[in-house]
């Protein structure tokens, strides 16, 4: 929606002219960011993409139990889709992108919306309670933190073997090896569990609060969709865990 502002020319003739200028264009998309409402269905829409691709990447993962021949072969399948007509891992990177852009975004969104919260009420309450609050909702901050912490960590050490590794020790495409020699260091297999505990809880609150934001709940079935997100972080905390869980109990041969 363009704005417009009027400015008046005297002519020498002793005339005045209007003149139209242009002097503000305001992107309907750009004004929605700007509000509450817009940072919320911008969290919730890359938080629903964002859930998808824990899924997949957890269902993926749990190949690592049929043995080296099928996870491996399972890397390679990603790499390879979309070939010949793109280059080898081309869409895997275009996925790669649009999942960071989504990470970028939500956490973008997630901080200005604090910071509107925070602004809006500039003087702390003399005694606080939390009412309406869960213990997920409280950590989604820090456990906020420690993800983005732990996503740097995880790109940097089982997807590009520059940390966690003996020279040497990595090796491209070879998964099941990687993951039994990363999770054989006790500490790092710790990390991976408790940051899999705080997307747990991440998922609880963020998947409940996503519904809501998308008006997918009602009184009715305010209940069920609680016990669905919470059955989803349940689920894809066992199923992350199991991995680093194997590996030091031996159970990968």
């Amino acid at each position: 929606m363009a704005n417009y502002s009027s400015s008046h020319l005297i002519h020498p003739g002793g005339g005045v002219a209007t003149q139209s200028v242009r002097v503000s264009v305001s992107h309907r998309a750009f004004a929605f960011w700007q509000t509450v409402i817009g940072k919320k269905v911008v969290m919730a829409v890359t938080g629903a993409v964002l859930v998808g691709f824990v899924i997949a990447h957890m269902v993926g993962n749990l190949k690592i139990f049929s043995g080296p021949d099928e996870i491996n072969a399972y890397s390679r399948f990603l790499r390879e889709v979309g070939t010949p007509e793109l280059a080898y891992g081309q869409l895997l990177w275009v996925v790669r992108i649009v999942l960071l852009l989504c990470v970028a975004l939500h956490i973008t969104a997630a901080l200005q919306l604090s910071r509107m919260s925070w602004a809006a009420r500039p003087v702390e309450y003399k005694m606080k309670r939390n009412l309406e609050t869960t213990f997920a909702a409280r950590m989604m901050r820090w456990g906020g933190v420690l993800l983005v912490v732990f996503i740097i960590f995880h790109l940097l050490h089982l997807t590009a073997g520059e940390v966690g590794f003996h020279a040497g020790q990595f090796r491209h495409l070879a998964v099941y090896q990687n993951v039994r020699a990363a999770f054989a260091v006790w500490s790092v297999a710790l990390f991976y569990i408790v940051a899999m505990g705080a997307l747990c809880l991440h998922l609880d609150h963020g998947i409940w609060s996503m519904l809501q934001t998308l008006g997918w709940n009602t009184a009715r079935n305010e209940k069920m969709l609680k016990m669905i997100s919470r059955a989803i972080a349940i689920v894809v905390f066992l199923g992350f865990s199991l991995v680093p869980v194997s590996a030091m109990a031996g159970w990968l041969h």
